[in-house]
């Protein structure tokens, strides 16, 4: 069943026409992802196809009975409504019922008659097990504060919103720009199972590639204002797409070629139009153009000198760091080394940025100290938007830092130079920035960071907004880049291939230092968890994890005492678990109230368990 229709569709953005006379469909259970270079008009051409943006030329039809759910890339709200306001305005009679629903138990003065009357009609709406995917998707998304307001949010905190405004709408179809941006490892993991195994039926632009190969179904390609599909995952696309490109620029030599002819035979014919053969005139115009078209962009290439490394980088000393109450460090140490390059993974909220600032000095630890090297220079890339006048162009932000660069072998290039690296033409460096696709945006932050000749590269979430293209050969610099790299992304692909040990924020300011990359951890949780699971006694444990030891020593007397009382506990704590879930299956009651007590009681104990049960894991290496 057809859902969405576009017919020669044209958009234009001054002279330049980003895609004309574009035609697409998409059909019940196709999840296709678009791919494209930085400034292609992908996210032009999901407003275009959600309804958000008119088309210059064509048309876009949708099914009567189909509804979309939009994510934009920067969504936009009423600044003084509250989440739960965005959340759940005028979204149906089943999201109205569960809201009020929501609101009654949570003000201990609500009536018994109006508590009667809500569970009544949730009843009747069957909104129950709704009201629980509700509760699982606002949990998932770290929305907990529904009474905040809009104009209080962070722009993650705003994208999260919006997506779990979306998910919860359900709607037929799902347009997502970049659904990664701003999501911790773990989420993005959940939603990749949210969308892949439900009959879903999706159109995103997205750059992460492990996310892209276990959603996408289809491959839409937009170059050069045309759009080409593939039927396959990412690995089959990138295959096909250097077949195309190969026999483009065969064709392309070919009309070359040819053109060098037909223009030798226009040249020598009379000057008068009307004497030469039309047909053939009409004939030269076309393969003019077809001959001017590009097979495939410049390349971008990115290799600056890096400032000589001493042998003291950084020294960090039993450092700690709260704010109010909540613990983002605390008593954390490490002595980085010559070429290490270390990943930094942890969930929304758990202080990672604050700890990349505390390293840079931008913020003092309460306790402890950072001493950096005197030759460490430091080149951080941080998640906060380009700063710029409205006036400046594309090259004055360049040559606020540097007239000049030098480059790993020694050439000394212009700022107009090293912008072409960048794959930003001459033309585009005096466009002013305003202009610029979020991407492009992106992309010329990422430069000035490298003009600087850092040798130790600070990444915070490098990847968003940066299209395929220019991952792939940003990867391929930092593999070869000879300082220090550290970096938070959400981009596990990206993870995997640079890094080779992470630092895991694991909550109540605890950082683990971990040998591997994040696939490598993941696999390590899920053996812990499966010892968890068949609460094996310790020895096992201390096998299992000793290929990697941090160090040993004797466990203290207070330690020991700690283990015993875990060992007690534990086994308490699972009786009740279990009793629970005997009472709540055996309907015994229908109060609801009293459900959803018993369904708290047992979200606590889970927390409580997994919180012992990670401490018993970090004892039993000890013992």
């Amino acid at each position: 069943m057809n859902y969405l229709s576009a017919d020669n569709i044209s958009k234009s953005f001054g002279e330049r026409w980003l895609f004309k006379n574009l035609n697409f469909g998409l059909s019940q259970g196709q999840r296709v992802a678009l791919v494209g270079v930085n400034g292609s008009g992908k996210t032009t051409l999901l407003n275009v196809l959600a309804g958000k943006l008119p088309p210059d030329e064509g048309s876009v039809s949708v099914r009567k009975e189909v509804t979309i759910g939009f994510l934009g890339q920067n969504p936009e709200f009423d600044e003084e409504l509250t989440v739960q306001q965005t959340i759940f305005g005028g979204q149906g009679e089943v999201l109205d019922t569960i809201r009020d629903y929501e609101v009654a138990i949570s003000h201990p003065d609500t009536s018994a008659e109006v508590m009667q009357r809500l569970m009544e009609r949730m009843d009747e709406l069957q909104a129950w097990d709704f009201e629980i995917k509700v509760k699982q998707i606002l949990s998932k998304l770290g929305i907990h504060d529904l009474e905040k307001q809009i104009k209080h949010l962070s722009g993650g905190q705003r994208k999260r919103v919006a997506m779990a405004r979306v998910l919860i709408e359900e709607p037929s179809m799902l347009i997502l720009d970049e659904p990664t941006n701003h999501l911790d490892l773990d989420t993005i993991e959940w939603l990749e199972g949210l969308l892949s195994t439900q009959n879903t039926t999706l159109l995103m632009v997205t750059h992460d590639r492990y996310f892209l190969d276990k959603v996408a179904n289809e491959i839409a390609e937009l170059d050069n204002g045309e759009l080409y599909t593939y039927k396959g995952n990412y690995s089959y696309f990138v295959e096909k797409k250097a077949s195309r490109e190969e026999m483009a620029a065969a064709e392309t030599e070919k009309a070359r070629n040819l053109m060098r002819k037909e223009l030798d035979w226009i040249r020598r014919q009379p000057k008068a139009r009307g004497t030469k053969a039309k047909y053939r005139v009409d004939a030269f115009e076309e393969l003019k153009e077809k001959a001017a078209k590009k097979v495939s962009g410049p390349q971008l290439e990115l290799s600056v000198k890096t400032t000589r490394q001493g042998g003291k980088i950084i020294e960090v000393d039993h450092i700690s760091k709260s704010f109010g109450e909540k613990k983002i460090v605390d008593d954390f140490s490490y002595v980085f080394k010559k070429k290490d390059r270390i990943g930094v993974v942890g969930p929304n909220g758990a202080g990672k940025s604050t700890f990349l600032n505390m390293l840079t000095g931008k913020l003092q630890p309460d306790s402890g100290t950072i001493d950096a090297g005197q030759t460490t220079v430091f080149g951080y890339y941080t998640q906060d938007e380009l700063t710029f006048k409205e006036d400046q162009r594309v090259i004055d932000i360049v040559k606020e830092i540097a007239e000049v660069v030098e480059m790993a072998n020694g050439e000394v290039i212009t700022a107009s130079q090293f912008l072409q690296h960048f794959q930003f033409a001459p033309p585009q460096q005096y466009t002013f920035v305003s202009k610029l696709s979020g991407g492009e945006k992106r992309r010329l932050q990422l430069l000035r960071v490298l003009i600087k000749n850092p040798n130790f590269l600070i990444l915070d979430e490098p990847t968003n907004d940066l299209d395929i293209i220019t991952l792939n050969i940003l990867e391929d610099f930092l593999l070869n880049f000879g300082g220090c790299l550290l970096m938070v992304s959400h981009d596990r692909y990206f993870m995997d291939r640079l890094v080779e040990h992470l630092f895991v924020f694991e909550g109540e300011g605890k950082i683990r230092n971990f040998p591997g990359n994040y696939t490598d951890y993941r696999e390590w949780l899920k053996e812990q968890e499966k010892v968890v699971q068949e609460i094996k006694p310790a020895a096992p444990v201390v096998e299992q994890r000793q290929e990697k030891p941090e160090g040993k020593r004797k466990p203290t007397y207070q330690e020991k005492k700690e283990f015993e009382e875990l060992e007690k506990e534990m086994p308490r704590l699972e009786a009740r678990k279990a009793e629970l879930i005997e009472t709540m299956n055996a309907g015994t009651t229908t109060d609801h109230a009293q459900l959803n007590a018993w369904a708290k009681e047992l979200e606590q104990l889970n927390e409580k368990l997994e919180e012992k049960e990670m401490r018993w894991l970090e004892l039993s290496e000890i013992m």
